[in-house]
């Protein structure tokens, strides 16, 4: 089976920066599958949707979160990151990898908020902002 495994995070102060990594056990999900995303969730509410990036590189953010993260991809290193900057408070949660399982176009995932549109799911890297 395909798996996903979230690296990276741990506990920082107000302010700093951490990068979350997301290796693939199997290439082809990095390089063939046109919509891949961060989620995050905080225990006993939803499920977030942080950021996406199709297979062009394309991407899109929570309208909150947009210019303090980056998600990127290294196709050759079966690999997806989230370079988050100026970290706050409530940027603490379980943070999450996620890919679909075939095509998708690239209207759908910028804007899907539906968590079943991604087939596979890593366990998830706690982070922890204090103030």
């Amino acid at each position: 089976q395909v798996r996903l495994v979230e690296s990276g995070g741990g506990s920082v102060q107000a302010g700093g920066s951490l990068r979350l990594s997301c290796v693939a056990s199997e290439e082809n999900v990095v390089t063939d599958h046109n919509c891949m995303a961060w989620f995050r969730q905080v225990p006993g509410k939803e499920r977030e949707r942080v950021a996406v990036i199709g297979s062009a590189g394309a991407t899109h953010y929570g309208a909150a979160l947009q210019g303090r993260f980056t998600i990127s991809k290294d196709t050759a290193k079966a690999t997806l990151y989230l370079q988050m900057d100026n970290l706050e408070p409530e940027d603490t949660a379980i943070y999450t990898c996620a890919a679909a399982r075939g095509l998708m176009l690239w209207a759908k995932c910028q804007t899907t908020t539906r968590t079943s549109d991604f087939n596979y799911w890593g366990q998830g890297t706690q982070v922890t902002v204090s103030s």
